[in-house]
């Protein structure tokens, strides 16, 4: 697999047409549907991209005015949308042995303090940003480090590629090492710097990024909210509830709140653009604030199996009314590609008694968390007039694939099949914005 020089993005033609197996989804499926009416799958179409927007799908095929990419027997669908993420822990993803308080001493925050370094954050951010397009994933919700220097490389290896990206540098006063603290006045000139040079410039928005209620104390978090209150197009991201340790700390520390969810709604960081990952120990009066306020959970699977965390109870999320988004959550997560946290998600949920579907996997990772995002008319589909986001992946890569991808009768079965044996190596193109980039 390789990536386009990024010098030679000018050649992309202004017209492009894409043929293949276009899948999306046009409303939300329901919980345990395998024919869903909510899926919109056109075999052997093309789809018309026109200045980087989407602009038709036809059957037919179109005139020699459009320059014309057969991928014809592939999956076509749109860009995956990681809504919780974090650039950088590439480097300890498989690391041996802890829980979620011993995983942020003893390998999370050494790998995080190398992001002082102008150099190393530039480094980071192109890995980071080239290996999610490598799986699929052209948009995400990240987390930098501390380090305003972390949050501009990423913002600008962003815009280099095309990428719809949201971030900021992470807001952490106590409870960390020497080089990952910062205080309440500095943080918050950062934190405006940023916002003023980024957020909403080229494909950018800007996150007030708490790294989790333990690491700031209520001066911090009293200012965060107020960054959030004073731009309602910010938006918020922070753990919630992953670990019933940390669940536990958290009330030590704040005796006054009444759980976890509720010392961020107390400073005003619980609203439509909050973006909480795991959510997995939240009880009925924190899934009901969830949906009164607009709020999302990002179902991280692969790092709850993984550290041990818990079994999201994602019917329960369904039946309060919140949006729950797919992400992967690496380091602590397994893998960037969110078709194998789709996998994990299934097992997740087989372990609860339930069975999660193909489709509701999949919206979680399209449109779901776009409309989530409050992106839904740019990202997360193949509709007239969406960015061109897109992915064309193989049905099947490998013998074993093959054979039981023949072998499936009806589309559920083969997307379903393909959910559970694709990875990156599946990924045969990858389009931001019209441009090949894989």
């Amino acid at each position: 697999m390789s990536f386009t020089n990024q010098k030679n993005f000018s050649s992309t033609p202004r017209r492009l047409a894409l043929r293949g197996d276009l899948l999306d989804f046009t409303a939300a499926p329901r919980w345990g549907d395998t024919d869903s009416p909510a899926v919109r799958f056109d075999r052997d179409h093309w789809l018309l991209i026109e200045g980087g927007r989407i602009v038709g799908r036809q059957a037919h095929e179109p005139d020699a005015s459009w320059v014309r990419k057969d991928h014809a027997g592939q999956l076509v669908l749109p860009g995956f949308i990681d809504t919780h993420v974090h650039c950088p822990q590439l480097e300890v993803i498989g690391s041996y042995g802890t829980e979620l308080l011993d995983w942020l001493e003893r390998y999370t925050f050494p790998s995080e303090c190398a992001f002082a370094d102008p150099a190393r954050s530039r480094t980071g951010a192109e890995v980071f940003l080239d290996a999610l397009l490598a799986s699929g994933t052209t948009s995400a919700v990240v987390f930098a480090t501390v380090h305003k220097t972390s949050a501009e490389a990423l913002f600008e290896g962003a815009a280099a590629r095309g990428m719809r990206l949201i971030t900021g540098k992470v807001l952490m006063d106590r409870h960390a090492p020497d080089g990952l603290r910062d205080d309440v006045v500095h943080a918050e000139r950062e934190c405006t710097d940023l916002i003023q040079r980024f957020h909403g410039h080229d494909r950018l928005a800007y996150a007030v990024t708490v790294r989790f209620a333990p690491t700031s104390t209520p001066e911090q978090l009293a200012m965060a909210g107020a960054l959030c209150r004073a731009d309602a197009s910010l938006y918020m991201q922070t753990h919630v509830a992953e670990n019933r340790a940390e669940v536990a700390w958290v009330a030590r520390l704040f005796p006054e709140a009444r759980s976890y969810l509720d010392v961020y709604e107390r400073v005003g960081l619980v609203h439509e653009r909050a973006v909480l990952a795991h959510g997995i120990w939240l009880d009925e009066t924190d899934r009901r604030l969830i949906a009164e306020r607009g709020a999302q959970v990002a179902h991280s699977p692969s790092s709850n199996l993984f550290l041990g965390s818990g079994l999201f109870d994602w019917p329960s999320a369904n039946s309060s009314g919140f949006n729950v988004s797919l992400a992967s959550d690496v380091g602590g997560g397994t893998s960037l590609n969110l078709p194998r946290n789709m996998l994990d998600a299934y097992k997740i949920q087989a372990l609860r008694g339930e069975r999660l579907t193909a489709w509701t996997a999949l919206h979680a990772a399209t449109r779901g968390a776009a409309e989530a995002l409050q992106l839904g008319g740019e990202i997360g589909g193949l509709s007239v007039g969406q960015t061109a986001d897109i992915c064309v992946w193989d049905w099947a890569s490998g013998p074993v694939a093959e054979v039981r991808d023949a072998a499936a009768r009806e589309l559920h079965e083969r997307v379903f099949a393909w959910m559970t044996l694709a990875d990156e190596r599946n990924l045969a193109a990858c389009y931001v914005a019209g441009r090949q980039r894989v």
